[in-house]
């Protein structure tokens, strides 16, 4: 049995899995939903079937633990998974092997047809390709699914809280029972508010929640209870605080559905569109080579193998970028973040930490002070340090990576040279079996030729038709033996030139260059994307303050004592602002604003500073009711803004690795290639 078949065979295997996951799972699906109508006998065969099936996915994660790598992607999955999803411990292993079987199942399928379409070392890339793109695309679509059912389960029970805090004015027990009555992850969720809640040290254990909490919402939700149970309610005349803060947290619920909604439905299928190229680029160069023979020359020499490169990168940036438009960035930003071992294995190595150093900007420079606030402002978790080590890499790694590139592309084209059949000019269309072995024939000959002569580079006319005469047993008449040999010093040439040029050197630094800044430029790209994660940290802020402001005896460090307690983004700066503010209220809450950079937190600011002796917190946030309601309205005008930009930009992007594999892999190629072969017929029909 060959390589090639058992392969077929393996990738086989993984696609009937694949089918057989699908079915089971749509069967499970479809039978949950059954009418009361059914009979007894059918619903508990379908509850044996769904035992089964669970017991099927605990032996399954249990087996796969035992496998080395197989182990590690699955504590990957699960760690993705089990940061959205709480609950017991066999039920998200059932969820995490799931997730495992369906990916594994859809690269199986997926390697079938890309194996039969383009065996070979290209079946390698495309299948490592593809490999990454499903695991992050159905990760993605897995994990947003669970962030959306949350959400609706969150407005249902806020409901539940409301109506059972009326009944009971008290805020545990309205917790308790309505967690006690929900179901879901929501509920699950709720249950663990209550518990940091009830805990001799609620503080900690709310803290600790805030780690693990899913989304802004519940961290909000738990602050307010705990706030609301720690001073008590206060009737106001629009009513109770508590009751107040569920309404605005419902309020950002239903308006993060509908943009979820919205966006889901604009952006629907464009990653397929975007990542469908990779499986017709081989058909159409199939076409190509067999419809139009001149195109055989395209696709077989450096531009045409830079095009095809070129086409999978634009296919891979726009996934990429369409992932970006397509996240929601909830608690993208936490604080003691895990570094990567990489980073940390490299920072230990002296000579890679002084070279890096040598060229990152020294401190007291201003394109350090720049450096260092862009890294605030942009929330990153590295080191001065580890900033500097992983963009010297970058360079290295773009610089050999495109010299590489460029070796290979010398490469191929020497292979041309020596081994490509002698096609005739004078030729129309594909060439036959007589033609085809003529030219391999002179082919060979050339490179008989050319290896005799050593492929020297000053080789003379002389020297080749000497070596010409010796190689060939049959003696050719001037005019072929003249056509010969110009065309052996023609190979010759272009052989000699296949080597690396200045400008080719200058093309490896650009692109290391472009490398080094690139994590300067994403850390600019994620302060520009952060701005609306920043206003919801402010309304957040706000829905606090209406809530402190009613408090007895509430001073100013223990509103932002409470501030760093919700904080993620403005984390740091709250921070040093409490660590300074013994020293100097003032200077603290000044440094405060210069650090934020955001108008409405200085704002904010400013009105603790009124709130220091001037005047009361209550007066100092008189108009907070107003500010929300219009950065609420605002926020809402963001975000059809921000749908809108995103639907353009994302039907732009999906649709161009289909535009570029039309027109830079099939028209414009076909169209050079016959004028092209137009100049050489006319050129012909001159010289007659």
């Amino acid at each position: 049995m060959t390589v090639k078949l058992v392969l077929l065979l393996v990738l086989g295997i993984c696609a009937g899995g694949l089918v057989i996951t699908l079915l089971v799972l749509n069967l499970l699906r479809h039978r949950g939903g059954d009418t009361a109508s059914k009979s007894v006998g059918i619903a508990t065969l379908n509850g044996n079937r769904t035992l089964q099936w669970g017991t099927f996915l605990l032996q399954s994660y249990r087996w796969g633990m035992k496998v080395p790598l197989l182990s590690a992607y699955i504590l990957q999955v699960k760690k993705r998974i089990s940061f959205r999803h709480v609950g017991d411990e066999p039920a998200l292993r059932r969820m995490t092997m799931s997730v495992v079987l369906i990916i594994f199942g859809g690269y199986g399928s997926i390697s079938v047809i890309l194996f039969l379409m383009q065996p070979g070392i290209a079946f390698v890339v495309l299948s490592v390709l593809c490999a990454v793109v499903l695991n992050s695309l159905v990760l993605d679509m897995c994990l947003n699914r669970i962030e959306k059912r949350l959400l609706v389960q969150m407005l249902d029970l806020f409901a539940d809280v409301r109506h059972r805090y009326h009944q009971h004015g008290m805020v545990e027990e309205a917790l308790y029972e309505a967690a006690e009555a929900g179901k879901g992850e929501a509920a699950e969720q709720v249950l663990l508010i209550y518990e940091a809640l009830t805990s001799p040290d609620p503080n900690e254990a709310l803290e600790r929640y805030y780690e693990i909490a899913p989304n802004r919402f519940l961290k909000g939700f738990a602050g307010i209870s705990y706030m609301v149970m720690e001073f008590g309610d206060k009737d106001r005349a629009q009513g109770s605080i508590y009751l107040k803060g569920l309404g605005n947290l419902t309020q950002e619920i239903h308006l993060e559905i509908l943009r979820r909604d919205k966006l889901d439905y604009l952006l629907k299928g464009l990653n397929i569109i975007a990542l469908a190229p990779v499986l017709f680029t081989a058909p159409i160069e199939r076409w190509a080579r067999g419809s139009f023979p001149t195109m055989d020359e395209f696709y077989r020499s450096k531009i045409g193998f830079v095009t095809k490169i070129s086409i999978y990168i634009i296919i891979i940036l726009a996934y990429l970028l369409l992932q970006r438009l397509q996240q929601y960035d909830e608690t993208r930003y936490r604080t003691g973040r895990k570094h990567s071992r990489i980073d940390q294995f490299l920072y230990r190595q002296t000579f890679i930490r002084k070279v890096s150093m040598l060229f990152a900007p020294k401190p007291g420079s201003t394109n350090y002070s720049q450096t260092i606030r862009l890294m605030r402002e942009s929330s990153s978790e590295l080191k001065y340090e580890w900033l500097a080590i992983r963009r010297l890499m970058l360079f290295a790694s773009c610089f050999v990576l495109t010299i590489g590139c460029v070796l290979l592309l010398h490469q191929i084209e020497r292979n041309h040279v020596l081994h490509d059949p002698v096609r005739d000019d004078r030729m129309f269309g594909a060439m036959g079996e007589v033609e085809l072995k003529q030219a391999r024939e002179k082919t060979s000959l050339d490179q008989a030729v050319l290896e005799s002569i050593e492929m020297r580079r000053g080789a003379t006319y002389d020297e080749i038709s000497n070596a010409l005469q010796a190689l060939n047993p049959i003696q050719l008449d001037h005019d072929t033996q003249a056509e010969t040999i110009a065309r052996i010093m023609q190979k010759l040439e272009v052989y000699n030139k296949q080597y690396l040029h200045w400008w080719e050197l200058m093309i490896a630094v650009i692109t290391g260059l472009a490398g080094y800044h690139m994590p300067i430029w994403l850390m600019m790209f994620q302060r520009k994307m952060r701005s609306m994660d920043m206003r919801h940290e402010i309304y957040q802020f706000q829905t606090v303050i209406s809530i402190l402001r009613e408090m007895d005896r509430m001073s100013v460090e223990e509103i932002l004592e409470w501030l760093n307690r919700f904080a993620v983004i403005f984390k740091r700066p709250l921070q040093k602002c409490l660590l300074h503010f013994e020293h100097g209220p003032e200077q603290a809450l000044e440094q405060l604003k210069e650090e934020a950079g955001l108008p409405e937190f200085q704002r904010l600011v400013d009105k603790l500073q009124l709130a220091l002796g001037k005047i009361s917190i209550r007066e100092a946030f008189d108009d907070l009711d107003s500010m929300m309601a219009f950065y609420f309205e605002q926020r809402k005008q963001e975000y059809t803004k921000m749908i809108d930009v995103k639907a353009s930009w994302g039907r732009m992007i999906g649709f161009t690795p289909m535009y570029a594999l039309i027109f830079l892999y099939l028209v414009i190629p076909l169209v050079g290639m016959s004028f092209l072969q137009m100049n050489i017929y006319y050129e012909q029909i001159q010289k007659l």
